[in-house]
């Protein structure tokens, strides 16, 4: 993970490198200060910057700052970065945390290194041949429903441990642990905190499965605490998004 003192040792930056400089280091400050909190080690979080609708400059702005980790929602814009970004040496990690549909399984399974989403069995089978296609194993985290709203996504956390197991005896799907996001109405913390104790649980079957991903902006203060391992932020690191406005529904940010 990029530390505080890798930043100030690099060149002096201009103009958006400089913005997405200090706005790293504020993030770092605060996991740093979260971790301290609870007597975590902020070498054992993972910090997975999250670039969709930011131009494939930025997110090769941050690599170059010391990122190593990626994140991207849709799978079109993922690809094109992922593309973009394919000079660079060492390469970044690309992390898919957005809903995947079936349909996009074979083009995340050419270029991401680890699937946060993982809801459904039909997926499991679906990406499983996809990796196989595209001669790569792909590490997979199976998302968890913390409020139960199917829009959002997520297992329940009764049929967690079923699939998890059809991930892990999946050929070309490696297990690598657990993700959810933030019920809406709920508080961000407890949320966290039982899905880390699912995790405690599902390492008992699968003592490799150790990664918990929570925690974005507003909340990976909370996450730290619970006992995340992968933060996915991206406003705090590249500003209020905007987004197109659709017709009949007000643009959001």
């Amino acid at each position: 993970m990029t530390t505080t003192t890798d930043l100030h040792t690099r060149a002096p930056a201009t103009g958006r490198q400089a913005e997405l400089a200090a706005n790293l280091r504020a993030v770092k400050a605060r996991i740093d200060a979260a971790a301290a909190t609870c007597g975590r080690d902020p070498g054992d979080l993972t910090l997975v910057a999250v670039t969709k609708t930011r131009p494939a400059s930025d997110a090769r702005l941050l690599v170059e700052l010391g990122v190593r980790d990626l994140g991207e929602n849709h799978d079109r814009e993922a690809a094109a970065k992922a593309a973009d970004l394919a000079d660079l040496a060492p390469s970044p990690r690309w992390h898919f945390v957005g809903t995947l549909q079936r349909n996009k399984a074979a083009s995340v399974a050419r270029y991401a290194d680890l699937v946060h989403s993982v809801d459904r069995s039909a997926l499991v089978a679906t990406l499983s041949r996809a990796a196989g296609n595209a001669g790569r194993t792909v590490s997979c985290l199976v998302q968890v429903s913390l409020d139960g709203d199917p829009r959002r996504g997520g297992v329940p956390p009764e049929g967690l441990a079923a699939l998890a197991d059809a991930v892990a005896s999946a050929p070309g799907l490696r297990l690598a642990g657990v993700m959810a996001v933030a019920p809406l109405t709920h508080p961000a913390g407890p949320a966290f905190a039982r899905l880390v104790s699912l995790s405690d649980r599902l390492r008992t079957d699968h003592p490799q499965a150790t990664v918990v991903s929570a925690g974005m902006s507003g909340d990976l203060e909370a996450a730290v605490a619970a006992g995340a391992t992968h933060l996915r932020v991206g406003a705090a690191l590249l500003g209020s998004r905007s987004y197109p406005a659709r017709p009949g529904r007000a643009g959001a940010a």
